[in-house]
């Protein structure tokens, strides 16, 4: 599962792990993503994304039904 929110966009930072001596070392921040199953009540099924928890509130806050519109305008099989 690759750490991209569907919803937000969200993806990996990248970066230096600093140590004491502060010798450098590449590191990444992940973003807090899950796959969460949403009911589709137009076409009466579920359907599984994998959003971030920001994602999550943004579907709380618009409803299921206006995010996936917009997803599928951008061409994101749903």
């Amino acid at each position: 599962m690759s750490a991209i929110c569907q919803v937000t966009g969200r993806k990996p930072g990248f970066g230096n792990r600093v140590s004491h001596s502060h010798k450098r070392s590449k590191r990444r921040w992940d973003p807090n993503v899950q796959r969460r199953r949403y009911w589709l009540p137009s076409e009466g099924r579920t359907i599984t994304l994998t959003v971030s928890t920001k994602g999550i509130k943004t579907i709380d806050r618009r409803g299921i039904e206006a995010v996936v519109a917009e997803l599928r305008r951008k061409g994101v099989q749903v």
